[in-house]
């Protein structure tokens, strides 16, 4: 595999794999990271009042809005600074065939080589919240779906066990300490 072209890692897995957990511990273990797209989404519209079933009522425009916030982040990053980012634009694939959508446009903006590393979080047991509107069996799908989508993209993916925060978070921080030195 070629090079990455930057010193940005990301988080995948399922919903309910602990990213969001793990990386805000990265975040107070001084690592500087970049959150959820959709999360982040989510959360602004339940602000200005909307229930979540307003917010994914369209689902595929819904996933259009993430596609084109993590679009607009991540060309705010500079290539040459570590960055964790909770879930990758090849991320996307993943949830636009579960929304109906054709990859395809999504597949043509991901670079090659842009990301160091892929940390995959392996689930923890599922439990809903207010965001999470996906199924055991979506999430199951999901799961395979993310790893196929980042390995057909050549990615390095580095699993993370279902493990406590403290050991997800020394396992990921071992291996950004381990690249950033080459």
């Amino acid at each position: 595999m070629n090079p990455s072209k930057t010193h940005w890692y990301v988080l995948t897995g399922c919903p309910c794999s602990g990213i969001s957990t793990t990386l805000h511990a990265l975040r107070d273990a001084g690592v500087p990271i970049v959150p959820e797209a959709a999360r982040a989404i989510i959360d602004e519209k339940l602000a200005r009042g909307m229930t979540i079933s307003e917010v994914r009522r369209d689902d595929q425009a819904f996933q259009q809005e993430v596609l084109e916030r993590k679009i607009a982040t991540e060309s705010t990053l500079v290539r040459h600074e570590i960055r964790v980012l909770d879930r990758g634009l090849p991320d996307s694939i993943a949830y636009h065939e579960l929304a109906g959508l054709d990859p395809s446009e999504v597949m043509r903006i991901c670079e090659p080589n842009l990301y160091r590393k892929v940390f995959f979080l392996e689930p923890l047991p599922w439990v809903r919240d207010y965001a999470r509107t996906e199924d055991e069996r979506t999430l199951k799908w999901l799961a395979e779906k993310l790893r196929a989508v980042y390995t057909n993209m050549g990615y390095p993916i580095v699993p993370v066990p279902a493990a406590s925060v403290q050991t997800r978070v020394r396992l990921i921080r071992s291996h950004i300490n381990a690249s950033s030195r080459t």
